[in-house]
């Protein structure tokens, strides 16, 4: 699997950002899709994460602002961040998990939010 993320950017305070994933190889070894992110000095947190059943998740921090969602047809996940804060900059990787192999991450995408 790999997975290939787009859609970072610079945003003011209060703007908006998608970031999608789009995932390539054995697909059918996935079994969650998630969004973490890692802020300069600070460890990769969780922000989202989703399953092939629509079943999701949230970091407190981004409750009410984001959203995640998949699209299992075209392999994709999606992050919908809405009301974004200066806090919420960092570089944003997708992760998928899999049943048996260990985890597989995108790149990483840079979203920064100027105060």
């Amino acid at each position: 699997v790999q997975l290939q993320a787009s859609g970072g950017g610079l945003v003011q305070a209060g703007g908006s950002l998608r970031l999608s994933c789009i995932a390539s190889g054995v697909i059918s070894s996935i079994n969650a899709m998630g969004w973490y992110r890692q802020a300069p000095g600070k460890e990769r947190d969780l922000v989202a994460i989703i399953t092939p059943f629509g079943t999701t998740n949230y970091a407190e921090s981004v409750k009410g602002r984001f959203t995640i969602s998949g699209d299992n047809a075209k392999n994709a996940w999606y992050l919908q961040m809405n009301s974004l804060k200066a806090e919420d900059t960092a570089v944003y990787y997708c992760n998928a998990r899999r049943y048996i192999e260990p985890p597989v991450w995108g790149q990483g995408t840079l979203v920064t939010v100027s105060s």
